[in-house]
């Protein structure tokens, strides 16, 4: 068996919980009540996505996203 390792984006969602994107993979989107759910959840997606790819003998796509975090900083305005 082949491991495969994917960055996950977790947003949370305003009504609780989690959405997950995993950008290498279009598509493959998951979710989840508490963010260990939304963990489980997300790793299952990938699998049955990577399984899915294989049995239409598609290629697995590699990860290749580099995602940093930027400090950006902007001038407050007061409202009158």
């Amino acid at each position: 068996m082949r491991k495969m390792y994917y960055k996950a984006l977790f947003e949370p969602q305003e009504e609780g919980g989690y959405t997950v994107t995993v950008p290498a993979l279009p598509g493959c989107v998951s979710e989840g009540d508490t963010y260990d759910d939304a963990m489980v959840n997300i790793k299952e997606a990938i699998t049955l996505y990577l399984e899915s790819l294989q049995d239409d003998g598609l290629p697995i796509p590699e990860e290749n996203h580099l995602i940093v975090e930027l400090e950006a900083s902007y001038e407050q305005v007061a409202c009158a």
